[in-house]
């Protein structure tokens, strides 16, 4: 029997995503995208909702960080052997890329939840000796390589996890698309239903397109332009040839370049944005479009901190399975949340220490910020005015935690991740600082517990969700967010958190940051530890038991694979 079989009877719904962070040994992510896909497995897991995933082996993985001497990003490969943590199946497909046939086997990676439920992720591997030398690096290099290179590992992913599916014997009735990496499924199935005879075409299109909506789910993940994927249509014709006609592919996907998310949104009946002002935002770029809101959630035991999870247990034995359960964290005694949380930050600061040599005070506030590394985000923004933040430490001391990846091409991310270095050197004697290399699941789990502030600077309306914030909030810790992303939902002014500036100001955020630093964050830590506690306690009873994934997907199963 194969190791596939067991789930093959009760399987309907198949999940594509380009990266899906399945654990800190898996290098199969890049970041947010594939921590959210990861999240949504172990729900799917513990709601044992009946979902396949499909991803890339990606045996290179993204991106090992290295800070140089200078504090320059240096990339590395990073590897992994998927035969340590996945099963080979016996089953192959080819699809024909540039006229050759290109063959993709998966590998099985089982996703068991702590009452024993299981969920099949398959990892699509094209390292195989039937491919030409050429071919076999396709799914090597998560986000690697040139436009060209990303359009095969798309047309692998979408075409080939489709094909795969059907030749494993899966059922499957609806696709959930997570981003437009895997636009080429719904291609793929409109290919099987040409318009029926006697029926006019659609503004030229030739293939009854009502029923592949019917089966596809499209979620968009991010409102900057850069982040949609656009491909040359010659490019298009050169991989694909005949697979599906090009004058078919610009009506559904945009005259000039073949935009893989204009083509997820025009052959998808479901389509949501990943918060309430991500939908807004989504609307305004692809007028036309029905574009829902199903906010963002993250698994909550996979990202609570062991000492915070031993006193969960004692208010709410059942929180892991049904994280609403935590709303009645709010009688917490206050010192055992100290002490969990001082565990939980003795654990950061150690490790802090080991990977940078800076040694940290347990009793001074640690703000931290870790996210991807690009402009948009901000990172910088704490350090606009260098002579403002070293008067607030003179007075009010605080420490400060730095992580995150630039893409291998984003060279203003590397510019940034340099500058930071360079405010840490010269701040060094004053503030404490430390940039930590190689940001993965296992550094953000440390990061999102250990912290006393969790700093979010994006530049609206840029940030889609933001799921950072969520993990670190049911840890204990406080957000302090420009308002943007779930921050508008979860926001309490002084209960959950506090803003910089105000919804939709367009004013001076750094100025905003350091007036709530300076006014309202600092002197009560310094001053008022029992408030400070109390939030703690609100954030978590009002947080965790609603940004959590399992309500995330009982809305995707009730409102967009069971229409």
């Amino acid at each position: 029997m194969s190791p596939i079989d067991p789930f093959l009877p009760r399987t309907r719904i198949a999940y594509f995503s380009m990266e899906v962070a399945l654990r800190p040994e898996m290098h199969t992510y890049s970041g947010g995208l594939g921590v959210l896909a990861g999240d949504t497995a172990r729900s799917c897991a513990d709601l044992e909702l009946p979902v396949v995933f499909v991803t890339l082996a990606s045996r290179e993985g993204y991106l090992r960080q290295e800070i140089d001497a200078e504090g320059r990003q240096v990339d590395h490969a990073d590897p992994w052997e998927p035969a340590d943590w996945a099963t080979p199946l016996d089953a192959m497909v080819a699809v024909r890329i540039e006229g050759r046939p290109v063959w993709v086997r998966p590998w099985l990676r089982v996703l068991t939840c702590p009452i024993g439920r299981e969920i099949p992720i398959l990892l699509l591997d094209t390292r195989l000796e039937h491919n030409d030398a050429a071919d076999r690096a396709i799914t090597d290099r998560l986000y690697g390589g040139d436009d060209v290179y990303r359009l095969k590992q798309e047309i692998v992913l979408g075409i080939g996890g489709e094909r795969l599916l059907h030749a494993l014997g899966f059922e499957i009735e609806t696709y959930h698309l997570n981003e437009g990496h895997a636009a080429l499924l719904a291609a793929a199935l409109l290919r099987r239903h040409p318009r029926p005879p006697g029926r006019p075409a659609n503004g030229g299109l030739r293939y009854d397109d009502d029923r592949v909506r019917e089966r596809c789910v499209f979620t968009t993940h991010t409102p900057v332009e850069a982040g949609h994927d656009r491909f040359d249509y010659a490019d298009v014709a050169r991989l694909l040839g005949d697979f599906i006609e090009i004058d078919q592919l610009k009506l559904l996907a945009g005259a000039d370049r073949l935009n893989m998310t204009r083509l997820a949104l025009y052959l998808s009946g479901y389509v949501n944005g990943v918060a309430r002002r991500h939908a807004e935002t989504a609307r305004q770029m692809f007028p036309g479009y029905a574009i829902r809101a199903v906010t963002n959630g993250v698994h909550v035991p996979t990202w609570t901190h062991p000492a915070l999870a031993r006193l969960f247990q004692t208010v709410a034995p059942d929180w892991g399975h049904d994280p609403e359960a935590l709303a009645v964290a709010d009688q917490l005694p206050d010192e055992a949340l100290w002490a969990a949380h001082q565990e939980a930050k003795a654990g950061l600061l150690a490790e802090v220490e080991r990977l940078t040599g800076v040694a940290m005070r347990p009793d001074l506030p640690l703000l931290t910020f870790a996210r991807r590394m690009t402009g948009y985000k901000r990172p910088d923004l704490l350090f606009a005015d260098v002579e403002r933040l070293r008067a607030i430490s003179r007075g009010q001391p605080f420490q400060v935690v730095m992580a995150g990846k630039a893409h291998p091409r984003d060279d203003g991310g590397k510019a940034l991740i340099h500058a930071l270095s360079g405010h840490m050197r010269r701040l060094a004697d004053e503030i404490p600082m430390a940039f930590l290399p190689n940001y993965d699941m296992a550094l953000a789990k440390l990061l999102v517990a250990g912290a006393d502030v969790w700093l979010n600077t994006p530049l609206p309306p840029y940030e889609a969700s933001g799921t950072s914030g969520m993990k670190a909030a049911l840890n204990g810790v406080l957000n302090l967010s420009v308002l943007d992303g779930w921050w508008i939902e979860g926001c309490i002014e002084g209960v959950t958190g506090w803003a910089i500036g105000r919804d939709r100001d367009g004013g001076d955020h750094a100025g905003a940051l350091y007036d709530k630093l300076e006014g309202t964050v600092l002197p009560l830590y310094h001053g008022d530890l029992g408030r400070w506690i109390w939030m703690m306690k609100e954030s978590i009873s009002k947080i965790a038991a609603r940004f959590n994934s399992q309500r995330m997907m009982r809305r995707y199963a009730a409102e967009a694979y069971l229409r």
